[in-house]
Order: structure tokens, then C-alpha cells, then sequence
């Protein structure tokens, strides 16, 4: 190798060197390796932790071996501007020669053999540089496939600890249990201890398996809005109340209605099929009574704002439900005696078409009129009596309609 011919194999070596270093460092630099580096880890993630110590620990070591080289060699080469042979020489062995010896630890078990011993394997420079090719791209993509699953991981992790702290908060500031919440936050205790210290026990196909983490995360959604709604109740506690006081207030007049109704087709009409009376003011009064304690619901120990929560939403529910049972049943009630004014409606409708076609004087359609009159006008009314009657009365007269006609 000639003068020229070594210092450009030495500049291109520099920036080999250069390079080598800035890749090493930049791989060292990476987050899924700062991950790796300060994390006490466990099982598979374990593994790939001592995997790609392992390999940066023999990249680091191949580089040191391959920069004492180049070092050696910038050294014979700044100590004679104008070499010799023997100095040409051995730049030429340094540089191109295998002037890298491997360590015995260094040499892979199948390429040792009894004569390796004491002495490693010796290298080029080109060869130590191919040797740390594969390694480099070994530890790389092993610190990357890491790094794709621990950030979404730790990600929706971070999501999801946020999430059991709003709910966390909301309960603080509301008092009293939520043995749900308590539950989430064991199930995320123990996901969370696996994605800090196993990740790749939750990785499926090389992605993220957040399955675990998405099923706490609505669990403790759903928690928090029902905190919310606690919180809501807690702010308009005493207009909740007041609503709720205002439709029992409805449901009494709706089933002294009923009542009423009761009463007066049991007055008028005979034998009636009437549903059963509302009866649920004065059980709800007494569960509003409960909820509206004095203090405006302040909980009791034990009970906070949450379970207080669902105790109003359940008897506003309860209040309205009992309200429209109350008004169907008086509307049922009642619809009896609107039954019996549409049937007389319709006797007289029938007389006046009579009328119409010359029957006024008719003894028969007279008779079966005052027989539905007498009917329909007699408390108790016969209904279903007075209907057959009044049909009877409407068919007499259409078959003399028919009559007229021919």
C-alpha cells in the first residue's frame, strides 16, 4: 500500500469511525432503549433486555477494538510524514490487514478451536465492521419492535390512569364508596404492573394488545359520568327534590281521580270490570321523605352523593312511571261512563234518522227506543245490555230504510 493509498484508506476509516459512533449513540439515545435501560423488567421483555444488552455490549466492544486499530495506525502515520517501507507496511497490516484481536469471550463457541486458545479470533477492519453490521441491525430492530408495543402501551396506559384519576377525584370531592371504581382500579394495578415490567407479554403479531386496558378504560368512563351525575344531583339536590315533591303532588290528584272515577261508575254502571286503584303516593312520600332528610342530603357515613345519585334517579323514575299508571287507570275507569254517553248519543242519532224517514210514529222502533232509553238512563246502566239493545234498534231501523227504498 502506497503512501497516498493509505491516507485516503485512513480518511475514509475516520468517517467509517465517525459514523460507526454517531449510529451507536443515536441507537443508545432511542426511547424503546432508554426504556430498556432503566426498567426492572420480568419474562419475555426480560429476555429481549438481556438480548440487546448483550449486543450493544459486543458492538461497543468490537468499535473500541476497531478505533484502537485505526488510533495505531493515525499514530504510525503522524510520527512519519514521509514513511517508509516498513512504516508503509504496517499501516498496511493495520489497516488491512487482521489487525483486530477478539478477546477469547469475543469468539463464537462454533468458530473456536483448540489452536484459538489462548489467542481470539483476528479481524480486519472490513471484517470487524461486517461483523457489527448484523448485530447493530439485530439490536435495532429488537429495540424497535419494543418500543412499537411499550409506547402505545404506556400510552393508553397514561390514558387510562388519567381516567381513574378524575373518577378518583370526583368520588374525593362526593364522599362515601364506589366499590366499582375500587374494583377497576385493582384490574389496572395489575395490568399496569405487566406493561411496566413485561411489555411483550401483551404484544400479539408485534402490536400492542391494549384489549385489557380499553375494557378498564369504559368501565371507568361509565364510573366517572355516574359520579357526574352524582355531582349534578349534588349541585340541584333541592330542585330535584322539589320536582319530585311537584309529581307526587300530580299522583295524588291522578289516583283521587281514579277514585272518584271508581266511585261513580260503581254508581252508574252495573257489574263493572275495573282495573285496580293506584295506590304508590304514600310509599314514594315516604321514600322522598328519606332522600330529603333534614341537611338538605347530607350522606350519612358510608353513603356519599353517588349512591345518593342513584337513589333519585330511581325515584324520579318510580314518580313518573307511578303518575302515567295512575292516569291510564283513571282514563280506563272513566272511559265506562264516556262508553255509556256514546251509546246514548247514539240512540238519539238512531231517532232522529228514524225520523228523517218517516218512522216517528212507528210503535215498534218506539218500543225498543224507551226499552234503550230506560237502559241507558237507569243508574246502574246494564252496558253491555244496553248495547245489544241499541243494536237491535239500529238494525230495525236500517231494515225499514230498506224498505222504503224498494
Amino acid at each position: 500500500m502506497s503512501r497516498d493509498e493509505a491516507d485516503r484508506m485512513l480518511a475514509r476509516l475516520r468517517d467509517e469511525k465517525e459514523r460507526i459512533s454517531t449510529a451507536l449513540l443515536e441507537l443508545e439515545a432511542h426511547q424503546g432503549y432508554q426504556l430498556l435501560e432503566g426498567a426492572a423488567l420480568d419474562g419475555e421483555t426480560r429476555r429481549v433486555q438481556s438480548e440487546v444488552r448483550a449486543g450493544m455490549a459486543s458492538l461497543w466492544g468490537l468499535f473500541d477494538l476497531y478505533g484502537r486499530a485505526l488510533g495505531a495506525a493515525e499514530d504510525l502515520r503522524a510520527r512519519h510524514s514521509r514513511p517508509g517501507q516498513a512504516q508503509l507496511a504496517e499501516l498496511t497490516r493495520l489497516l488491512a490487514g487482521p489487525s483486530i484481536e477478539l478477546p477469547v469471550t469475543e469468539v463464537p463457541l462454533e468458530r473456536r478451536t483448540l489452536l484459538s486458545v489462548p489467542s481470539g479470533e483476528k479481524l480486519t477492519m472490513r471484517a470487524a465492521v461486517a461483523r457489527m453490521n448484523p448485530l447493530y441491525e439485530e439490536v435495532a430492530q429488537a429495540v424497535a419492535a419494543l418500543d412499537t408495543v411499550w409506547s402505545a402501551l404506556l400510552s393508553r396506559l397514561a390514558e387510562v390512569e388519567a381516567e381513574r384519576r378524575a373518577a378518583r377525584e370526583l368520588l374525593d370531592s362526593l364522599g362515601g364508596t364506589e366499590p366499582e371504581l375500587d374494583r377497576l382500579s385493582a384490574d389496572l394495578d395489575a395490568v399496569a404492573a405487566v406493561v411496566r415490567g413485561d411489555p411483550m407479554a401483551l404484544a400479539r403479531d408485534g402490536r400492542a394488545d391494549t384489549g385489557r386496558l380499553d375494557a378498564i378504560r369504559t368501565g371507568l368512563a361509565e364510573v366517572r359520568r355516574g359520579l357526574e351525575e352524582a355531582g349534578r344531583v349534588r349541585d340541584g339536590f333541592a330542585d330535584r327534590i322539589r320536582g319530585i315533591a311537584a309529581v307526587l303532588d300530580l299522583l295524588r290528584g291522578a289516583e283521587a281521580d281514579a277514585r272518584a272515577a271508581r266511585d261513580e261508575v260503581l254508581a252508574k254502571v252495573a257489574s263493572p270490570v275495573l282495573p285496580n286503584l293506584p295506590a304508590m303516593s304514600a310509599s314514594l312520600g315516604d321514600r322522598l321523605a328519606a332522600v330529603a332528610r333534614p341537611g338538605q342530603g347530607a350522606a350519612t357515613p358510608g353513603i356519599g352523593w353517588s349512591d345518593l345519585a342513584a337513589r333519585v334517579a330511581d325515584l324520579e323514575q318510580a314518580a313518573n312511571g307511578a303518575l302515567e299508571r295512575a292516569r291510564e287507570t283513571a282514563r280506563v275507569i272513566r272511559g265506562l261512563l264516556d262508553r255509556r254517553e256514546e251509546l246514548r248519543g247514539r240512540l238519539e242519532a238512531y231517532r232522529v234518522k228514524a225520523a228523517r224517514l218517516g218512522h216517528a210514529e212507528d210503535a215498534e222502533l218506539a218500543r225498543i227506543y224507551d226499552q234503550a232509553r230506560e237502559l241507558l238512563w237507569t243508574s246502574p246502566c246494564d252496558l253491555r245490555e244496553a248495547t245489544v239493545t241499541l243494536s237491535g234498534y239500529q238494525q230495525a231501523i236500517n231494515a225499514r230504510a230498506k224498505g222504503t227504498r224498494r
